[in-house]
C-alpha cells in the first residue's frame, strides 16, 4: 500500500496570550495523531503558527510602548519554548505575519474580487471623535442586540454567540477612552455567503462529524450573512490591495496561515505549496475547538472553493476542558498556564492523562486533578513502567545484562498482545486515544500477572537461565507497550529504544522478537506525580491571579484620577444609596431566583462584578455586585443566586444597576452569595 500524503493543522494560538491547559487539549491530540500517522509510514506534515494580527495585539503593544512586531516576536519565542517542553512535533511552526501569508491572502482576495464574490457597501460605523478613528469590532463595547448581555465586543457576543456589526450594539462606548461614539459611513468589503448556500449545505455534513454538522446547519434557517473582511485603519495586519487605509480582518488571513506555513516548509525542501495543498492525492485535516467551527466550516471552505484552492478533507472538532468538573477558574487556581504547569510537573504526565480522556468526539473533557495523580501513578508508573524497571534492572544485576530466549508462557502472551495491535491502530486512526490506553493497560495487567506468578525474584536463586527467560519475556511485552505508546510518550519511547539498542521504531517493529542481545543500562522512565506538587501548582496559579489583579488595580487607580480631573462629579460618582429601611420595609422586598448568564470584572473598580441576570423577564437585568474579592466571574457563570428584584434602578459610574444580589459576610471578611437550596426556574419568588 502506498503511503498516504497528509497535511495536518491545529488552530493557530493567538499571540496576545499565554498557553494554558485548555489549549493543550487540541495541540496534544493533534500531535498524537500525527505521530501515529508517521509511525504508519505515511507522509504526514504538521504545520501551525502564531496568530499575530488584529486589534488586541495593537492595543497591548500600545500599552507596553512597543511595536506589534516586537510583541509578536516575544510571544513566538515563548510559545516555541513551551511547545518544545510538551514534546510537540511540528514540522513547521511559523507566524501569520509572514510575506508568504501576505501574498496568499491578497491573492485569494483578488481572485474572489475578480469573480464578483466581494461586495462593497457603505456601512454606518462607529467613530470615536475623542480618539479620531473608526472603531473596529474590538475597539467598541456595548449591549448585545440579541440577548442584551452587557459589555460585549462589537464583532460578536460571548454570551449567546451571536455575530453582528458594531453599529448594532446598544449603548455602545469606545473601549479605548470610554466615550460614546458617533455613527459615520465607511465603505466596507464583504464576502457574501448566501450565494454558496447549496455548496456549504452539502460540504458541511460531508466533512464534519454529525454533531458539529447539525449545529452548523442551524445557521441555514435564515439567509447566510455576508462576512465583513475589512477593517479600517488603525489595524495591525495586511493592507487590502487597491484600497486606502483598509486591512484584512484577522479571521481572513489567520487560516490562510496554514497554507503559508506549509509553503515555507515546502520551499525549504525545494517543493511548492501546490505540490502539497493542491495535490488531489493529499489529505488535509484541521483540528479545532467547537468555538471556532463556524469560521472553519462556513467561511473557510467557501473562501477556498471560490478562490481556486482545495478544501479540507475533514475538520476534527473537539470540546472544551473543565477542571475538577467545573469551568477553569482563576480564583480557584484551576486556570493553569502551560508555564506554571511545567514549573511543577513533567509534561509527559499530562500527555499520558489527556490520552486517557480523549475519545475523538466533540464532548468536553474533564481534568480531575485527583484522578490525574492516581492514573499516572497507578497506570504509567505502577503498571507499565514498573515492568521495565524490575525486568531491566534484574537482567543487568543478575544476568549480566544479556537477554535469553523467552519462556513459553511469555511467548504466548506476547502473541496475544500483538493480536490486539490492529485494534490499537484502529483506535489511533479514529483519534480514540482513551481506547488505546485501555488496550495498553490490559496488556500491562496481564504482563504483571505473569511476572508475579513466575516470581523471578525467587526463581533467580534457583535457576538463572529460567529467570533470564522470564525477564526476556517481560521486557519484550513491555517493549510492545512502549511502541504502542510512542505517539503519546515520544521521549519515553526514545529511552526505551536506547535500552534495546534501537532507534526510530515504528508499529511494524512490534512483530520483532528481542532475544539474546545485551541491553543498555536502565534509565529512569517516569516519576510518580506528587499530590503536593499538584497543590502547589494550583496555589501558584492563584498567586498569578493576585499579581495580575494588583497590576490592574494600580492602572485603574491612575485612570480614575484622570477621570476625576476631566469629568463632572455626577458622571463619576454613583448616586446616594437608598435610605435605611425598617423591618416592615424589608418584608416588601421581592426576592427572586436569578440565573447568572454573564459575569465580568468592572474596569475601574476593585470591588465590583457586573452580572447579567435572568429572572424570567423578556430582558436580562444588569446588576453590579461588590463581591469581586471573593469571586471571579467564571465562578458565578451559570449559577443561581438570589436578588432583590423590586429595587429602583440605580445610576452608577459604570452603568445602571437593576437590582441587588444578596450575600453574607464570613468571619474572614469574604463574601458568600446566597443561593437557592435546589435549582429552580429563573424568576421564582422566594418567601
Amino acid at each position: 500500500m502506498n503511503p498516504r500524503k497528509i497535511i495536518v493543522t491545529s488552530a493557530l494560538p493567538y499571540a496576545n496570550g499565554a498557553l494554558h491547559l485548555g489549549h493543550l487539549v487540541e495541540y496534544l491530540q493533534t500531535d498524537f495523531w500525527v505521530r501515529y500517522q508517521k509511525m504508519m509510514g505515511n507522509q504526514c506534515i504538521y504545520v501551525c503558527a502564531d496568530d499575530t494580527h488584529g486589534t488586541p495585539i495593537m492595543i497591548r503593544a500600545r500599552k507596553e510602548g512597543i511595536t506589534p512586531e516586537t510583541l509578536i516576536a516575544r510571544s513566538y519565542e515563548a510559545r516555541v519554548k513551551e511547545f518544545g517542553a510538551f514534546e510537540m512535533g511540528f514540522d513547521k511552526y511559523g507566524s501569520t505575519n509572514s510575506e508568504e501569508n501576505r501574498k496568499l491572502s491578497q491573492g485569494i482576495y483578488l481572485r474572489l474580487n475578480e469573480k464578483g464574490y466581494i461586495s462593497r457597501r457603505a456601512v454606518a460605523q462607529l467613530y470615536c471623535e475623542h480618539c479620531g478613528m473608526f472603531l473596529p469590532g474590538r475597539f467598541v463595547k456595548g449591549e448585545c442586540p440579541k440577548c442584551h448581555a452587557k459589555d460585549q465586543y462589537g464583532d460578536g457576543c460571548e454570551v449567546c454567540g451571536a455575530t453582528y456589526n458594531a453599529g448594532e450594539l446598544e449603548a455602545p462606548y469606545c473601549a479605548v477612552c470610554g466615550e460614546k461614539p458617533v455613527m459615520r459611513d465607511s465603505e466596507q468589503l464583504f464576502f457574501e455567503l448566501e450565494p454558496f448556500r447549496d455548496f456549504l449545505a452539502k460540504w458541511i455534513p460531508a466533512h464534519t462529524d454529525s454533531a458539529t454538522a447539525g449545529k452548523l446547519l442551524e445557521w441555514f434557517n435564515e439567509p447566510l450573512r455576508g462576512w465583513n473582511i475589512s477593517r479600517d485603519k488603525p489595524y495591525f495586519g495586511f493592507e487590502i490591495p487597491g484600497e486606502k487605509d483598509k486591512y484584512f480582518y484577522v479571521w481572513l488571513d489567520a487560516p490562510v496561515g496554514y497554507m503559508a506555513t506549509l509553503e515555507q516548509w515546502a520551499a525549504e525542501r525545494g517543493e511548492t505549496l501546490a505540490d502539497w495543498w493542491q495535490d488531489p492525492k493529499a489529505e488535509v485535516y484541521h483540528f479545532i475547538g467547537k468555538d471556532i467551527a463556524r469560521f472553519h466550516c462556513l467561511f473557510w471552505p467557501a473562501l477556498l472553493e471560490y478562490s481556486g484552492y482545495r478544501t479540507p478533507t475533514e475538520v476534527f472538532v473537539h470540546g472544551f476542558l473543565s477542571v475538577n468538573g467545573e469551568k477553569m477558574s482563576k480564583s480557584k487556581g484551576t486556570f493553569i498556564s502551560a508555564k506554571t504547569y511545567l514549573e511543577h510537573l513533567p509534561a509527559q504526565a499530562l500527555r499520558f492523562y489527556y490520552a486517557c480522556k480523549l475519545n475523538g468526539t466533540v464532548d468536553d473533557m474533564d481534568l480531575n486533578l485527583d484522578d490525574f495523580v492516581s492514573r499516572v501513578n497507578s497506570d504509567l508508573v505502577g503498571k507499565i513502567t514498573n515492568l521495565a524497571s524490575r525486568g531491566a534492572q534484574m537482567i543487568n544485576k543478575s544476568c549480566g545484562g544479556v537477554l535469553g530466549k523467552m519462556d513459553d508462557e511469555s511467548r504466548a502472551l506476547l502473541a496475544a498482545c500483538r493480536d490486539k495491535v490492529p485494534e490499537v491502530l484502529a483506535a489511533y486512526e479514529k483519534r480514540d486515544f482513551c481506547r488505546v490506553m485501555v488496550l495498553v493497560r490490559e496488556m500491562a495487567d496481564r504482563a504483571n500477572q505473569l511476572f508475579d506468578a513466575k516470581m523471578p525474584w525467587k526463581l533467580v536463586k534457583e535457576d538463572l537461565e529460567a529467570t533470564r527467560s522470564v525477564l526476556t519475556g517481560t521486557l519484550n511485552l513491555f517493549r510492545v507497550m512502549a511502541i504502542c505508546l510512542k505517539p503519546i510518550l515520544p521521549q519515553y519511547a526514545e529511552k526505551v529504544e536506547q535500552l534495546f539498542g534501537e532507534s526510530n521504531t515504528v508499529f511494524a517493529d512490534i512483530n520483532k522478537d528481542i532475544e539474546e542481545i545485551r541491553i543498555g543500562a536502565y534509565e529512569h522512565l517516569a516519576a510518580r506525580v506528587d499530590a503536593k506538587a499538584v497543590a502547589a501548582m494550583v496555589e501558584a496559579s492563584k498567586e498569578d491571579l493576585k499579581a495580575t489583579t494588583k497590576t490592574i488595580n494600580e492602572k485603574d487607580a491612575k485612570k480614575a484620577v484622570r477621570q476625576l480631573a476631566t469629568k463632572p462629579a455626577e458622571t463619576v460618582f454613583p448616586e446616594p444609596l437608598a435610605p435605611e429601611m425598617s423591618f416592615n420595609d424589608f418584608v416588601k422586598a421581592d426576592l427572586r431566583v436569578a440565573q447568572v448568564v454573564a459575569a465580568e470584572i468592572v474596569e475601574g473598580s476593585d470591588k465590583l462584578l457586573r452580572l447579567t441576570l435572568d429572572i424570567g423577564e423578556a430582558k436580562p437585568r444588569n446588576v453590579f455586585a461588590g463581591i469581586r474579592s471573593s469571586y471571579a466571574p467564571e465562578d458565578l457563570l451559570g449559577k443561581q443566586v438570589v436578588m432583590i428584584a423590586n429595587l429602583p434602578p440605580r445610576k452608577m459610574r459604570f452603568g445602571i444597576s437593576e437590582g441587588m444580589v444578596l450575600a453574607s459576610t464570613d468571619p474572614d471578611g469574604s463574601f458568600r452569595v446566597m443561593q437557592p437550596l435546589t435549582p429552580t426556574a429563573p424568576g421564582a419568588r422566594l418567601h
